[in-house]
């Protein structure tokens, strides 16, 4: 059986997290910027991460396991009711 591959296309566009989640650039973000607004231009500064609806179809192309923003964020927030409930005691 042949070996999977990940997607060489998406790997030079995302990078993937220690924690499995995919950061990427926004698009139109490279030149033409003097009809954007400061606002959106300042915006594209700011890396952007997959949300859950984009992780099924990443992860298919990428072979391996992927989590988006909000699956990052619940998991922060679990962690720290846990580390907060055993302090407590």
């Amino acid at each position: 059986m042949p070996k999977n591959k990940s997607h060489k296309g998406l790997l030079k566009r995302v990078k993937i997290t220690k924690s499995g989640r995919v950061r990427f650039r926004k698009p139109n973000s490279r030149h033409l910027k003097s009809n954007k607004s400061g606002k959106a231009t300042r915006s594209y500064r700011l890396p952007q991460y997959a949300r859950a609806g984009d992780i099924k179809r990443l992860g298919k192309l990428l072979f391996r396991p992927l989590r988006s923003q909000d699956q990052s964020e619940a998991r922060a927030a679990e962690q720290a009711a846990s580390k907060k409930s055993s302090s407590g005691d």
